[in-house]
């Protein structure tokens, strides 16, 4: 039998946020992301739904704000001194990401919202955009250094990568060799950031 949480000490806080998140990777370790419920997770970290629901309005925000969390660093992106070098390591770290529990994660969330148009926005409305964040930065510390001009930076091209993994990881699955990485920024992103936007 399940003890009650209401008579365990109470948690707060960062204490409370963490029990949470580490019993929803657990719950998608055990059950996948399918079957996944609020109610499941509550009673894993022993806290009570009501505490979840404070928290985040439904399962998809939760495991959005989880899927961030296994993020190893939410800072700048690696500076290696060259473009070539900054892109592999952005995109190696999210194929690493890709390969563990955010993986399942973000294969389950994808599922879900394009089979209802409002989950699809809430989807966008959580989303962070911290690839994009990653490679704009990446792209402007170039600009820079004289490795490629300000106008080929552009929402479009800096999404390309990103946008690439996803695609082989979604078909393929993983793991995602570092063939394929290098072949996305050897041939994709470097040329479309080395040319000039033309007017």
């Amino acid at each position: 039998m399940a003890a009650d949480h209401r008579r365990l000490p109470r948690r707060r806080g960062d204490a409370l946020n963490t029990a949470i998140f580490q019993a929803t990777l657990e719950e998608l370790a055990e059950v996948g992301y399918a079957k996944m419920t609020m109610e499941r997770i509550a009673e894993r970290a022993k806290t009570g739904k009501a505490s979840l629901y404070r928290r985040w309005s439904s399962r998809m925000e939760l495991i959005v704000e989880a899927v961030h969390r296994l993020m190893p660093d939410h800072g700048l992106p690696p500076d290696t001194g060259s473009l070539r070098g900054d892109l592999l390591a952005v995109l190696r770290g999210t194929a690493d990401l890709l390969a563990g529990p955010g993986g399942e994660i973000v294969r389950g969330l994808l599922s879900d919202a394009l089979r209802d148009q409002a989950r699809l926005e809430e989807l966008r409305g959580h989303s962070l955009g911290l690839g994009r964040k990653a490679m704009r930065e990446i792209a402007l510390r170039a600009v820079q250094r004289g490795e490629i001009p300000a106008s080929a930076v552009t929402q479009r091209r800096i999404e390309t990568g990103q946008a690439l993994l996803r695609s082989h990881f979604l078909f393929y699955g993983v793991p995602i060799t570092d063939e394929v990485i290098t072949e996305i920024v050897d041939e994709v992103m470097i040329p479309l950031l080395s040319h000039p936007l033309e007017p």
